[in-house]
C-alpha cells in the first residue's frame, strides 16, 4: 500500500509539474491599423511556429491614443507584456518607472553589437540614467522627395546645399501655372520639421550648450529667414496652413516639386508618382558644410515590468528584432532597419530612398543633435506655443530672430527644471 500512495504522489507531482499549456504573452502594436497590423500578424505566426511554447496576443493601438493606453494601463497595473514604443514618449513611461532595461539581454544574446548605434544612442538619450528601454527596431530620416524627373527636363543639379535648393525651388516655379518648387510646413507639426531644417543649415552639432538651448543661435535663424523669404514667392500661399497631409496632397498632386519629410511618406510619394518621377535627397547642409542631423523618434520594443513572463516577452522582442524579422518589417515601410545584418539585403539596393538614410546614418561624419523629446513640456512647447509664432513668421510679422529667441527661452526653462528633478 505504501508502495502505491508513494508511486501516485510522484504520478500527481509529475502531473503537476507540466504546463497546461503555451505561456501567453500579450503585444500592443503602438501604431495598429490596415498597414501594419497584416505584417505584425505575419510576424507572430513565425514566431509561434519557431516557439510553440509561447502564444502571442495582438492588440493593435492607434498611433493616436497609444501614450494615454499606457498611461490607463500602468495605473491600473494591466500592462502588455511587450509593446511598441517610440522615442518621443519613451522617457514619460521610464519616469513611470514602468519598463524593464534592458543592457544586459542584449550584451548577452545574439543581438549584441548588431543593432545601430545610431539608434541605440537616441533611445539611451531618453533616459534619466542613460540605459537601453526599448530595443530599436526601425530609424527615419528626413529627406527633401524631389521631381526628379522635373530636375532632368530643366537640367538642375540636385541641390546639396541650402543656398542651392532655394536657387532650384525659384528656376522651377511658375505661378501662372500653378507649379511652385517647394512646399513648407507651416501648420501642424511644422516645428520638428523647421528644427531639422535650421540644424542641418547651422552645422550646431548640440541641442544645448551650457544648459541654454542653441535654437536661437543666430546661424538657424539665418536658415529661418530664407524658408519665410520664398514663402509665397517659390511655393504656394496655402503653405502656412499646411499640415502633413496637404503638404502631401501637393507634392504627390504635382502642384510642387520638392518637399520636406521623412521616409514615411514612400509609400504615398511612390504609388503616386512612381521611381520614374521622385527621388530622396538628404537635408542639404549649411556654410559649414557639416553634415548635422536632428534624428526622428526611433521605433522600438519594450518589455513592461508588470510583464509575468518577462523571459518569453524578451524571447519576443529578439524575434522582432533579428535580422530577418527586422528585415522582413521594414522592407514593408520603407525605414531604416535597426540590425545591422539587414545592410546588405537585395530590398535596400532596390530602395535608394532606404540606402541613402543609412548611408547617411553611418557616415562617421554625421552628427546626430537629438531634440529634447524627453521633456515633459515639450510636445506643448513645440505646437501650441510655437506653431502660431511660426506662422507670424512666414507672414512677416515676427522676425526670425525673435521668434528663435522665444523658442529657446522655453525649452532652456524645461531643460532646467528636468535637470533639478534629474
Amino acid at each position: 500500500m505504501r508502495r502505491l500512495l508513494v508511486a501516485l504522489a510522484l504520478v500527481l507531482s509529475a502531473c503537476s509539474a507540466t504546463p497546461d499549456g503555451p505561456t501567453t504573452i500579450t503585444f500592443w502594436d503602438n501604431n495598429g491599423g490596415p498597414g501594419r497590423t497584416p505584417i505584425y500578424q505575419e510576424l507572430i505566426k513565425r514566431f509561434e511556429a519557431a516557439n510553440p511554447d509561447v502564444k502571442v496576443e495582438y492588440v493593435g493601438v492607434p498611433s493616436s491614443s497609444v501614450q494615454q493606453k499606457y498611461d490607463t494601463a500602468i495605473a491600473g497595473g494591466s500592462t502588455p507584456d511587450v509593446g511598441g514604443v517610440t522615442t518621443s514618449y519613451l522617457a514619460h513611461l521610464v519616469g513611470q518607472d514602468a519598463l524593464e532595461p534592458l543592457d544586459d539581454r542584449v550584451e548577452s544574446g545574439p543581438l549584441k553589437g548588431k543593432l545601430l548605434p545610431g539608434l541605440l544612442e537616441t533611445v539611451r538619450q531618453t533616459a534619466m540614467d542613460g540605459k537601453l528601454y526599448a530595443a530599436p527596431a526601425s530609424g527615419n530620416l528626413d529627406v527633401i522627395w524631389y521631381r526628379s524627373d522635373l530636375f532632368a527636363e530643366q537640367k538642375i543639379t540636385v541641390p546639396s546645399t541650402w543656398d542651392q535648393l532655394v536657387e532650384a525651388a525659384a528656376k522651377l516655379t511658375k505661378p501662372a501655372d500653378n507649379k511652385y518648387g517647394f512646399t513648407i510646413r507651416g501648420g501642424s507639426g511644422s516645428i520638428f520639421q523647421l528644427l531639422a531644417e535650421a540644424y542641418s543649415y547651422s552645422g550646431v552639432d548640440k541641442f544645448y550648450s551650457g544648459g541654454r538651448s542653441t535654437v536661437a543661435d543666430p546661424r538657424n535663424a539665418e536658415l529661418v529667414s530664407k524658408i519665410a523669404a520664398i514663402y509665397k514667392k517659390s511655393t504656394p500661399e496655402a503653405d502656412v496652413n499646411n499640415n502633413y497631409t496637404q503638404m502631401v496632397a501637393q507634392f504627390t498632386g504635382g502642384t510642387v516639386a520638392m518637399m520636406h519629410h521623412n521616409l514615411g511618406s514612400t509609400g504615398d510619394v511612390m504609388k503616386a508618382l512612381g521611381a520614374e518621377k521622385v527621388s530622396a535627397m538628404p537635408l542639404p547642409v549649411g556654410p559649414s558644410g557639416k553634415r548635422t542631423v536632428v534624428p526622428n523618434p526611433t521605433d522600438g520594443f519594450a518589455v513592461f515590468k508588470g510583464s509575468k513572463n518577462p523571459d518569453a516577452a524578451w524571447k519576443f522582442v529578439e524575434f522582432l528584432t533579428s535580422a530577418e524579422s527586422n528585415g522582413y518589417w521594414n522592407e514593408k515601410v520603407g525605414q531604416i532597419p535597426a540590425n545591422t545584418d539587414v545592410r546588405g539585403a537585395e530590398w535596400i539596393q532596390k530602395n535608394p530612398a532606404v540606402k541613402m538614410a543609412l548611408g547617411v546614418l553611418e557616415d562617421p561624419a554625421t552628427v546626430l543633435v537629438p531634440a529634447p523629446v524627453y521633456l515633459p513640456e515639450y510636445s506643448s512647447i513645440t505646437k501650441t506655443d510655437t506653431e502660431p509664432l511660426y506662422q507670424k513668421v512666414l507672414l512677416g510679422q515676427m522676425p526670425a530672430q525673435a521668434f528663435l529667441d522665444e523658442l529657446a527661452a522655453k525649452l532652456t526653462t524645461a531643460q532646467q527644471e528636468w535637470e533639478k528633478r534629474k
